[in-house]
């Protein structure tokens, strides 16, 4: 890891972690939902674990309260590096909307490319609704639909690799349930997402494409296992389009470790494996992720 990626990765979670703990003079009474039950942030904002959404709802408000949180994450791969900040809110367990900024650094390919461009920002401004059910509290898992528009700032080298569009949305719809003592007298958490998408790598290389340009249906699925309360363990898997004829896209694979302090702090560590991106394979490191509700 560069000094320079150090430094960000330092900032971003002083920053954030400032944030999270001006949190704790808040009082537990008035948060009505168990902890851990508002999931950790994803890198496109949304509640979830690191790559994959679930139905979860950010923050810790119940039926007759808000929440919310902030965060800061940054995946570490050998020739990227992505660093994003963003903040969500939740209204009555019924609806969230949230808001990421991405940074893509890829320096080694802009040497290899010959351009000057060196980073890559995209926005991604979310809106998500349960529909039905309870992660906990009833037999039909906790449903929720949700949107994801996605802006792409920096559109020289997505342009080049042939994508067509630098902003769209995608389409998630997430089923979440939590089976109390479900493996070994251990809770375990289960999430499958369904999503319709034509964004490239996340939409930071666009979205659409010369081999294909019309949404997709794909798939992405989370488990985890509680230990106790405070600690979750598990893994998770996105499938990815296959957009572009310049450059492959392979599925996204991790495995986590989460840990729930108290309700206001999450702290999520990962290994990532990427494959190939933008003609470098065997992309695959390390994620951290720190948020902070309120």
């Amino acid at each position: 890891m560069s000094k320079a990626t150090a430094l960000i990765l330092i900032k971003i979670i002083l920053l954030n972690g400032v944030l999270a703990l001006a949190t704790v003079a808040h009082s537990e009474q008035d948060r009505s939902r168990l902890l851990a039950t508002g999931g950790a942030s994803t890198i496109e904002g949304s509640a979830g674990g690191g790559i994959v959404p679930m139905a979860v709802l950010s923050g810790y408000g119940a039926r007759e309260e808000q929440g919310g949180t902030a965060f800061a994450s940054h995946v570490q791969v050998p020739h990227y590096s992505l660093s994003v900040v963003g903040a969500s809110w939740s209204w009555r367990n019924r609806l969230e909307l949230s808001v990421a900024e991405q940074r893509l650094s890829h320096r080694p390919l802009s040497q290899l490319l010959g351009v000057n461009d060196t980073s890559i920002r995209q926005t991604v401004v979310g809106a998500k609704v349960r529909l039905a059910g309870d992660l906990i509290y009833t037999p039909l898992p906790q449903i929720s639909l949700g949107a994801q528009y996605k802006k792409n700032y920096d559109f020289l080298i997505p342009s080049a690799a042939g994508a067509r569009d630098d902003s769209g949305t995608d389409l998630t719809l997430s089923a979440t349930k939590l089976l109390l003592a479900g493996v070994a007298d251990r809770n375990l958490l289960l999430n499958g997402t369904l999503r319709y998408s034509k964004a490239n790598q996340l939409g930071l290389v666009g979205f659409g494409g010369d081999k294909n340009n019309s949404p997709e249906l794909l798939a992405e699925v989370s488990a985890g296992v509680f230990f106790n309360r405070h600690w979750l363990i598990g893994g998770e898997y996105r499938q990815k389009p296959d957009n572009l004829s310049f450059i492959s896209e392979d599925d996204w694979y991790s495995a986590f470790v989460a840990w729930f302090p108290n309700r206001h702090i999450s702290l999520v560590a990962a290994y990532v494996d990427l494959g190939e991106v933008a003609t470098f394979r065997n992309q695959h490191g390390w994620y951290l992720s720190l948020q902070g509700a309120f």
